[in-house]
């Protein structure tokens, strides 16, 4: 059985729909304070399975105990943990709380029980400042925000239980930007507040929750003034969770970027999401944003060789299946 703690967020929800599909008999931790509890029921549609789902904390070391108790848990996907930049900086504690206190508790339980192999949602972020680019996993980490702090110390915690125990594997995906959803229309990344993302904050615009996209500085040294990202689809970020899985066999920690190995700007992606879907956003130029850095990128060749894992889809296809789930949630 895999344990899958955030399984009803954005990412998690469409590892457990792959998770479900490649046959994996699931448990989720999820504690709904940015998913929604209904994603149970639209995992179970899409993949015409059930599993097992429990509104919990993963800081909760006796609900975790318990859990490693009364399942069969060969593995964990850890996706639980706060993940807004902007909020690290006005509030880092809860962060530190969240993502690092979280994940050592976790961590304990699992070296309690007996389980040795964990995927951690890890982020690129951890970089900071870029001394060359594209990023690989040799950059240097010295992240520049709260968020990045957390996931690096987290990877950092990994590193050391592996040393200490040598039968232990632990995978950091650092995800570049994940957009997209599930070609169902059924799930998707659908924030609970105000948008931190851009593709959630977009569809938002585009339903008229809100009324206009804030542009977050367009004096950077990039392609048009505004911030360039790696864009990677929803479904190719899961895939390579799932090429992950496969690689779990290898003790130690290890690393791999998860994106695309192509920069696209905020402008060039709004445009992109208004040409798939033949309509207008609102925009608005606003201070940039604390924590923010003007541009970034992937090399994935390393998950390319090692993971025989590559991204597919195109940020057109992602814009579609987007504006899908944006259509289901209407009705």
């Amino acid at each position: 059985m895999l344990f899958v703690t955030g399984g009803l967020g954005y990412i998690g929800s469409h590892f457990v729909v792959s998770a479900l599909q490649a046959g994996h008999d699931v448990l989720v931790l999820d504690n709904l304070s940015n998913s929604h509890a209904d994603v149970q029921a639209k995992i179970e549609m899409i993949c015409q399975r059930s599993f097992i789902c429990v509104h919990g904390d993963v800081r909760d070391a006796a609900l975790l105990n318990r859990l490693f108790g009364e399942h069969d848990i060969k593995a964990v996907v850890h996706f639980a943990g706060l993940k807004s930049v902007a909020e690290s900086v006005a509030n880092p504690l809860i962060y530190y709380d969240n993502n690092v206190h979280g994940s050592q508790i976790l961590l304990q339980a699992m070296l309690k029980h007996g389980v040795y192999r964990l995927i951690f949602s890890s982020s690129a972020t951890v970089y900071g400042e870029p001394h060359y680019l594209p990023y690989d996993e040799q950059h240097p980490t010295n992240p520049v925000n709260p968020y990045g702090h957390s996931k690096r110390h987290v990877e950092q915690m990994l590193a050391d239980v592996c040393v200490a125990h040598p039968n232990f594997t632990a995978i950091s995906l650092r995800y570049f930007n994940p957009i997209g959803a599930h070609s169902s229309g059924l799930i998707g990344e659908n924030p609970k507040d105000i948008p931190n993302n851009l593709m959630p904050y977009v569809l938002k615009v585009a339903k008229g929750e809100l009324p206009y996209l804030q542009i977050f500085g367009d004096d950077y040294d990039t392609k048009d003034g505004t911030g360039e990202r790696d864009y990677i689809d929803i479904m190719d970020l899961v895939a390579g969770h799932m090429a992950a899985m496969a690689y779990l066999a290898n003790t130690g920690h290890h690393v791999f970027n998860l994106g695309t190995g192509k920069s696209t700007t905020v402008l060039e992606l709004v445009s992109a999401f208004e040409l798939a879907n033949d309509l207008s956003i609102n925009k608005k130029v606003v201070a940039r944003r604390d924590g923010d850095l003007p541009k970034f990128w992937a090399s994935v060749d390393k998950a390319n060789i090692l993971l025989n894992w590559t991204a597919k889809n195109s940020i057109n296809t992602s814009c579609v299946m987007a504006f899908g789930v944006l259509a289901d949630l209407k009705r």
